[in-house]
């Protein structure tokens, strides 16, 4: 995805473009001068996504509620910078839109959505049903509510338990997870599954998640210093000792290599290339570091249909989440009422969220659904496994305040150079480090860089 704004610019807009939500006081009551919501079913609700994941729940909600609604999908490398251009000018902007993790952070200290803890709308009376990081997220620097999600994201590995009955005669989550619980053990587990013939990961990247869950800290602190912790530096020489050692498949995330290694054995080294199926040597993956969303909508599809109950999912060496999609009200809509309506319906509402969770097993938000099928819940694809219980414990070791304006560039840097760095075309941490500090000082000059 493209870099699209510097803080300065984001900053300067926050200054000229702010629109609030009528006369509204800081403690969220109502006073006589805010104007209540008014929901003109008359009119169609004008949504913008970049998935298409909210087209079932805009059924529902003109099915219940009654409220026609358009859905426009803009393509996530392109929505940022279609987006914002629009969301400035107000003409033909939508009622509601949404905001992936990646530029979350600089969206909600722009005036792009209303303030949803202040009257009419008083959100943050159910900050108490939001998994904590998913709540805060959505906030500003000053503790607003701008934007709500229903969805929480932790991570696991997603694991192919047939592999794992065949290298160690036991293929239950308990085992595999103490396998996995240290660098260590998933060193010595890579190695084992090495010698019986399999690969551990698709790519050395899927690394990356648990180093950032290991000492969770963001990239850029309060006073704009980029911060590049040990835990970073400990998984760059982990990550150059799974492609040494030939513990991946190199298959790298979102290639087809990558996709085609779900249902079977793909050739080894495949690159961004079409899935070689001549290929000499041909290897089988045993697990995909993915969140939530990875497991319904990645793996699931993209599996082999005869093993359907045979996967598993485990913890890693660390906690971590990703992605998650928030959406709020654009704060120079006509058309408030409804957009609420819809945003409270996808996070508050008790029918359509127990509706949600029963069609598509989607880790919900909402604490108050998720204690409710918590104990019972089963995924049949994981063998019956209760995926529910396992992600809520990630969840609730997640740390909050490591997101920035900043991170998707900057992981972005990070990234390209990992690659060199495992490849060896950088040597050395040295000069992996000034490299990367010269890159983000160049993309960013207002952070401060170690000299």
């Amino acid at each position: 995805m493209k870099k699209f704004l510097s803080l300065l610019l984001i900053l300067t807009m926050s200054i000229s473009l702010f629109v609030g939500c009528g006369s509204q006081n800081n403690s969220g009551s109502n006073s006589g001068s805010v104007e209540p919501l008014v929901v003109n079913k008359d009119k169609v609700l004008q949504v913008w996504s970049f998935t298409d994941e909210l087209k079932k729940p805009l059924e529902y909600f003109e099915e219940h509620y009654g409220i026609k609604s358009e859905l426009t999908i803009i393509p996530t490398a392109d929505y940022p910078t279609k987006v914002q251009p629009v969301l400035e000018s107000g003409v033909g902007a939508p009622d509601v839109f949404t905001a992936e993790i990646a530029w979350l952070k600089q969206w909600t200290e722009l005036p792009y959505w209303d303030d949803l803890s202040k009257a009419p709308y008083n959100a943050h009376e159910w900050k108490d049903e939001f998994v904590p990081y998913v709540y805060d997220l959505g906030t500003d620097a000053n503790g607003n509510l701008k934007a709500l999600s229903w969805q929480a994201t932790p991570g696991g590995v997603i694991y192919k338990k047939w592999i794992a009955r065949e290298v160690w005669g036991n293929d239950s989550p308990e085992f595999v997870s103490e396998k996995l619980a240290s660098m260590d053990g998933f060193f010595k587990a890579a190695e084992e599954l090495k010698k019986a013939g399999f690969r551990t990961l698709p790519d050395e990247g899927a690394m990356r998640w648990f180093a950032l869950g290991s000492d969770p800290k963001p990239w850029v602190d309060a006073d704009n210093n980029l911060s590049v912790t040990e835990a970073r530096l400990e998984f760059l020489d982990y990550q150059r000792l799974l492609r040494e050692n030939d513990y991946t498949a190199q298959a790298p995330e979102w290639s087809a290599s990558w996709f085609a290694s779900m249902a079977g054995k793909v050739g080894y080294n495949g690159g961004w290339d079409e899935v070689n199926a001549a290929a000499k040597e041909q290897v089988e993956v045993f697990g995909y570091a993915l969140p939530t969303w990875g497991l319904h909508f990645v793996v699931k599809p993209n599996a082999a249909e005869d093993t359907i109950g045979d996967w598993g999912l485990a913890s890693g060496p660390s906690p971590y989440f990703w992605g998650g999609t928030w959406l709020g009200v654009y704060s120079k809509s006509e058309n408030k009422g409804a957009a609420f309506e819809f945003v409270k319906m996808m996070t508050h509402d008790e029918k359509f969220m127990t509706w949600w969770y029963e069609e598509t097993g989607d880790l919900l938000s909402n604490i108050k659904i998720t204690e409710k099928f918590r104990a019972t819940a089963s995924d049949a694809f994981l063998g019956g496994q209760n995926h529910y219980d396992f992600f809520l414990n990630e969840a609730e070791k997640i740390q909050t305040g490591i997101v920035t304006p900043y991170d998707q560039g900057i992981d972005q840097i990070w990234g390209d150079l990992v690659v060199r760095y495992v490849e060896r075309t950088i040597e050395t941490k040295e000069a992996f480090l000034q490299e990367f500090y010269k890159q983000v000082k160049n993309a960013y000059p207002e952070i401060k860089t170690p000299k």
